[in-house]
């Protein structure tokens, strides 16, 4: 009886100590999300805050849902994620996101330290047209977040969420907005994994 009580009380003791079994205070007690885009009709906006309401739906995250004219450094430093958003303009993304990648470099001195290294990175698109751009859209941000060595996700789609806005599909539908928080919520649990892995 006694060796069987102290072969639990190891096990027990196992478990405590064991990585898997992290105590409360080892998980990262606040992911923070940054959910940036431009938006001239409202779609993309409509779409972002969708993304948003995804990340705040994973415990623990806080998300700041900004246009990219407004982001600073400091927005990007202190986040464990950006989530980017982009209307297709002539199949790409618009000038506007452009601009916001190229500050990086230039405005906010991210590289040659890249300073993005290891933060999750996500996409998502709005266009007029089912075959418009919103796929070479999304894969464009994705690149120059890879080349800022970042680790990037999907979620509501095979490269990001998006949303056809005209035509037979006017405005943004249920399931796309759908699409957009599952985008949102897989960057909040990835962050949260990279977080936690960094930590150990």
């Amino acid at each position: 009886m006694r060796t069987t009580a102290a072969a639990l009380v190891v096990f027990v003791s196992i478990l405590l100590v064991s990585p898997a079994h992290a105590a409360p205070s080892d998980l990262p007690s606040e992911v923070k999300v940054l959910v940036a885009y431009h938006s001239t009709t409202g779609n993309t906006e409509k779409l972002a805050q969708a993304v948003a309401d995804g990340a705040r739906s994973s415990p623990g995250t806080m998300v700041t849902l900004k246009p990219v004219a407004q982001v600073a450094a400091e927005d990007l430093f202190v986040t464990d994620a950006v989530v980017v958003g982009s209307p297709v303009y002539w199949s790409n993304m618009a000038g506007e996101v452009k601009t916001f990648f190229d500050n990086w470099q230039l405005k906010f001195g991210v590289f040659p330290e890249f300073k993005m290294k290891n933060k999750v990175g996500a996409a998502f698109a709005t266009g007029g047209q089912v075959s418009g751009g919103k796929e070479v859209t999304m894969l464009t941000i994705l690149a120059a977040m890879l080349g800022n060595q970042m680790i990037v996700v999907s979620g509501g789609g095979a490269f990001g969420a998006s949303a056809t806005t005209e035509g037979n599909s006017p405005g943004i539908d249920d399931q796309e907005l759908t699409g957009a928080k599952e985008l949102g919520l897989r960057v909040a649990e990835v962050a949260r994994m990279v977080k936690l892995g960094m930590r150990r």
